[in-house]
């Protein structure tokens, strides 16, 4: 995973932590006692990791949580060879560890995070950016159609929905690893919000076909979103109930999960290959 410094503004000791993997001392972080409703967000890159619905007392010195927002937090094995490290699933940057078993809450999981890898977000804010996950085709045309698009800060193209563990696009081509090719659309609330970006998806892809999306057919070409929160479920059922009205919808909704970056070679692939897409392109739908 690619670590990068989006927040220009962070002082040494959050570098220290988020970038060089420090721990900050127990019992000192900002949001160690801290129970305000909203949510909590990357402090490097402002993605959304954690619900304060999520957040529970441990005792134990840092903020603790039982669970993330989906596909926010990137799971890997730390160097001790004997914790797992939890990353921000976009810019890389170090949160803390998580522990299983220890029977705090009834999901017995504790993400145990540093207050300054944080920033908190009160309830009826939006942040700065938020991700929702599209699966529509082939992703390089998706992906491709979603960057030019306003208010979209960032695409990145990957795997979701299977049940292999960091698959290549050689297994996820199988159709039997049960991954969807998705792009990753972060965006900007300020600029654009969910209804637009779910209408737009429909508008670049045929979502009434079931096998696949144009000549590519298989599993991993079919249309699904992957919503990280209850308003883009909701807006998503909407839409597709809409939509039921005059036509015919394949698209399925689904909680999104571990999303795992795609080959290089794939992101921005239009942009450098210069090619166009040969199946995504918009159409009038609303």
């Amino acid at each position: 995973m690619k670590k990068k410094i989006i927040n220009q503004d962070l002082n040494d000791f959050e570098k220290f932590v988020l970038f060089l993997k420090g721990t900050e001392p127990p019992f000192t972080g900002e949001y160690e006692n801290h129970f305000e409703k909203g949510i909590y967000v990357c402090k490097n890159c402002g993605i959304p990791l954690y619900k304060s619905e999520d957040k529970f007392h441990s005792g134990c010195g840092w903020p603790a949580f039982d669970d993330e927002i989906p596909a926010a937090v990137f799971r890997q094995p730390d160097k001790d060879g004997k914790r797992t490290e939890i990353l921000c699933a976009y810019c890389g940057a170090h949160l803390g560890h998580v522990f299983f078993g220890e029977g705090f809450t009834p999901k017995n999981l504790r993400h145990c995070v540093n207050s300054v890898s944080l920033k908190f977000i009160p309830d009826g804010q939006r942040p700065k950016i938020d991700r929702i996950f599209f699966a529509g085709g082939c992703f390089w045309g998706v992906e491709h159609l979603f960057k030019e698009f306003k208010g979209v800060f960032d695409t990145r193209v990957g795997y979701m929905g299977g049940h292999v563990k960091n698959p290549t696009y050689e297994q996820v081509c199988t159709g039997l690893t049960g991954h969807y090719e998705t792009v990753e659309v972060i965006f900007e609330p300020s600029k654009v919000d969910e209804i637009t970006l779910v209408k737009y998806f429909f508008e670049i892809h045929d979502f009434s076909q079931e096998n696949g999306q144009g000549p590519d057919i298989g599993e991993q070409y079919k249309s699904v979103i992957f919503y990280t929160n209850d308003l883009q479920r909701s807006v998503a059922e909407q839409i597709i109930a809409q939509l039921k009205k005059k036509y015919k919808v394949a698209t399925t909704i689904k909680k999104a999960s571990t999303f795992w970056l795609a080959e290089e070679y794939h992101q921005d692939y239009y942009e450098k290959t210069k090619k166009t897409p040969y199946c995504h392109f918009r159409r009038k739908v609303f």
